[in-house]
């Protein structure tokens, strides 16, 4: 029996969000990137401006999600490499001063599944591949609903113009090539 209007509703015997608009929680939300400095210590980065909007779609397959990432909001502890990575060498945050992520397609089973979209960085668009894993649902204290998912996911920075580096005496990079998604969303579903 499924409830009206219920947050939640069991498709293939899983519990999964109720179809509809749920907007990402930017006070509870990660959006992160980690990379390698001299291709073994990871350094972790962050970016606290995200705005995102989750569809879900009465079939999972349909569902879909649109994000649009403040760069200039990027942090990693440090202040030096933050506003190197802000510069020209990386993400020449003033001339571009957003990243945007809209997926192109769902694929979903259980509680897991995958979403690919056009990552645009610096007005150069790719795909990417995200792994997703739903969490759960909770009822906040003001009566929201809430949903809670993991992305992970790899990208060759240099894919998008982001291809400062400097050659090692051993013979590596100083900075990875490859970096690593990991994103931890909480997203409040819309009326």
């Amino acid at each position: 029996m499924t409830i009206e209007n219920a947050p939640t509703r069991t498709l293939g015997g899983v519990e999964l969000p109720a179809a509809g608009e749920w907007k990402l929680d930017p006070g509870h939300a990660e959006v992160g990137f980690v990379g390698r400095h001299f291709m073994l210590t990871k350094v972790r980065g962050r970016f606290r401006g995200v705005d995102a909007t989750i569809v879900i779609g009465e079939v999972p397959a349909e569902s879909s999600v649109t994000a649009v990432i403040d760069i200039t909001s990027l942090e990693t502890g440090d202040q030096a490499r933050d506003e190197h990575l802000k510069s020209a060498d990386f993400f020449e945050a003033e001339k571009y001063p957003q990243a945007v992520f809209s997926s192109t397609s769902v694929s979903w089973e259980g509680t897991g599944g995958t979403a690919v979209g056009d990552l645009t960085i610096k007005d150069v668009t790719h795909p990417v591949t995200l792994n997703i894993d739903y969490l759960g649902y909770a009822r906040d204290p003001w009566e929201n609903d809430r949903i809670v998912f993991s992305a992970r996911g790899k990208l060759n920075r240099e894919d998008w113009g982001l291809t400062w580096n400097m050659l090692l005496e051993s013979g590596g990079l100083l900075v990875s090539k490859e970096i690593e998604l990991v994103l931890e969303l909480e997203a409040v579903r819309q009326a």
